[in-house]
């Protein structure tokens, strides 16, 4: 059976315009205007998921979309003790392990999650739900970027080392269509375009 699943990336806060780790923000006035003005544009749904952050459920507010289920599997990469920390602050404090956690996807900061972590994690749910009874079906999930990376990296069977050369900007969509094992990608359109 085909299973879509269409991953749409939160809208803006002021954590990732300050290039920032997310302290979970809510979204700011021009995020939660763009998500407002892309309410609509997704089609209908069986069900939907979310990452359980502030800005992952305004932004599912926002579009309109009814309950959301925030399964483990969907959750943000936790970044241990740079959580609210720029990415200036912790590459003046940390840079060895800065670019070590750039560059190692087994490496994490204390207490937080190295990206082969994510990349399994999201794939473990990405199998179980294209294998699920009604596996036809579409499945809007709004996740953090990260989350996105990982569920492309997985679908692609590509090493997790291209990870960090995706780029997820917000509110853009990107879709996988097929089942465990053999999945499509159509990568980041804007929500609201066609």
């Amino acid at each position: 059976m085909t299973r879509r699943i269409l991953f749409v990336s939160p809208a803006m806060n002021p954590s990732l315009r300050r290039a920032r780790f997310d302290d979970d923000t809510p979204l700011d006035d021009s995020g939660r205007n763009a998500a407002r003005a892309a309410a609509g544009s997704l089609p209908p749904a069986d069900s939907v998921v979310r990452s359980p952050s502030t800005r992952c459920e305004e932004t599912a507010h926002e579009l309109g979309l009814g309950p959301a289920s925030s399964p483990p599997g969907v959750s943000g990469m936790a970044v241990g003790p740079w959580r609210g920390r720029t990415l200036e602050e912790v590459s003046s404090a940390e840079p060895e392990a800065l670019a070590r956690w750039l560059s190692d996807p087994h490496f994490a900061p204390d207490g937080g999650e190295p990206v082969s972590s994510v990349c399994a994690r999201v794939g473990r749910w990405l199998d179980a739900t294209a294998a699920e009874e009604h596996g036809s079906g579409r499945v809007i999930a709004i996740v953090e970027p990260e989350v996105v990376r990982a569920a492309v990296v997985h679908a692609m069977g590509a090493p997790h080392t291209t990870f960090w050369r995706l780029d997820v900007p917000p509110l853009t969509l990107t879709e996988l269509s097929g089942r465990a094992g053999r999945w499509n990608v159509r990568l980041g359109r804007p929500l609201g375009s066609h």
